[in-house]
């Protein structure tokens, strides 16, 4: 086959042109420096060292490999001032009286003798002041932690008559569960001095658990509310809480949104209420009462969406609406906590941190 000359000199540039369409574009990657500087530029007014807080968190994103966009950025900066107003170990008012309490309920859950909880307080501690007149004078969650670690592992049988006493659950500056974090320890960053609870109330362990917590998982929100929600409700909390408005189209029922889709130690002959009305819908379903209870216990991962129940059920509750219902929905949830002194909700936390979000986005 004989080629034109022409085309044998047009084809090499032919191919130069198709590689440079084929090739997208990237945005160029910022410096870590970089990162740091635009956080502090968007922290309020009156944040003490905010060359170190912004430090902390790049280097939490990083370590994460969570993308340092302004959204994630602001999402970060407003759960903090929220809950702590960019404090490491905040101070909490009455914590003295609210921790003694707290000890008390759980020692009366786990039957130990009030006595035996006072006669373990009233010893002396390493400084000299008795547990109990060190517990008077605690300020923060960090330095009450603090004390209790020390209080049970010098009380003759501490671990095993009071371990489960603490009475601190969050703390940092983010107000992350300890529990939490010490499911989610591995990879984390930095050395561990004494504990992982510890580290809790530390700002670089604060805020790499509670960036953990906020933005460490697959979420199908089309808006950072709902993550906001899931901060303070649990991971899938608006998602779940959206299932149940769609259970409670298709079947009639009343349902709190809560977004817990099974009662805890519930057993097969004994469901819950979410549990309950979707099994009305066996039939339409296809499906029994093991596969629904199956399915409703993937609630908590990510894959739950994918199951036929999710799918089915939304399907049913489209039809009945007549529209698309919405796959996210703020939880219905009353806050309880015993450093909660006003009546507080989920949806109050997600909005007030929704709006210190859209002030940083503006910053």
């Amino acid at each position: 086959m004989v080629r034109s000359p022409h085309l044998r000199l047009l084809l090499p540039l032919l191919s130069l042109l198709l590689a440079a369409c084929s090739t997208v574009p990237t945005a160029p990657q910022r410096t870590p420096a970089q990162i740091q500087a635009e956080i502090a530029r968007r922290m309020p007014a009156g944040v003490g060292d905010k060359a170190g807080w912004a430090r902390d968190i790049q280097r939490a994103l990083e370590a994460q490999d969570i993308e340092a966009s302004p959204a994630n950025l602001c999402a970060v900066l407003a759960v903090t001032e929220q809950e702590s107003t960019f404090q490491a170990d905040p101070p909490v008012a009455g914590l003295p009286g609210i921790a003694r309490g707290e000890i008390d309920r759980r020692a009366a859950r786990l039957h130990v003798p009030g006595f035996l909880v006072d006669a373990a307080l009233a010893l002396d501690s390493p400084d000299g002041r008795s547990y109990a007149q060190r517990l008077q004078a605690v300020r923060t969650e960090g330095e009450l932690s603090g004390m209790f670690e020390e209080f049970i592992g010098i009380v003759p049988m501490g671990g095993r008559l009071f371990g489960g006493l603490n009475p601190v659950r969050t703390g940092g500056p983010m107000q992350v569960s300890i529990d939490f974090a010490q499911e989610h320890a591995r990879g984390y960053p930095y050395p561990v001095d004494t504990s992982l609870r510890r580290e809790v109330f530390t700002r670089r362990g604060g805020l790499y658990f509670g960036i953990a917590h906020l933005l460490g998982y697959q979420a199908p929100y089309d808006a950072l509310l709902y993550r906001f929600a899931d901060f303070n409700a649990g991971w899938y909390a608006s998602r779940n809480a959206a299932f149940q408005a769609a259970v409670s189209r298709a079947t009639g029922t009343r349902l709190a949104l809560d977004g817990d889709l099974l009662l805890p130690g519930a057993a097969l002959d004994r469901p819950g209420a979410t549990e309950r009305a979707v099994r009305t819908l066996q039939d339409r379903l296809s499906m029994d009462a093991a596969q629904i209870r199956r399915a409703l216990a993937q609630g908590s991962e990510a894959d739950f969406q994918d199951t036929a129940l999710y799918r089915q059920v939304f399907a049913l509750a489209d039809a009945a609406a007549g529209r698309p219902l919405p796959r996210a929905v703020l939880p219905g949830i009353q806050l309880e906590s015993p450093k909660i002194t006003r009546q507080l909700t989920t949806a109050w936390f997600a909005d007030r941190v929704n709006a210190r979000w859209s002030r940083c986005m503006k910053r």
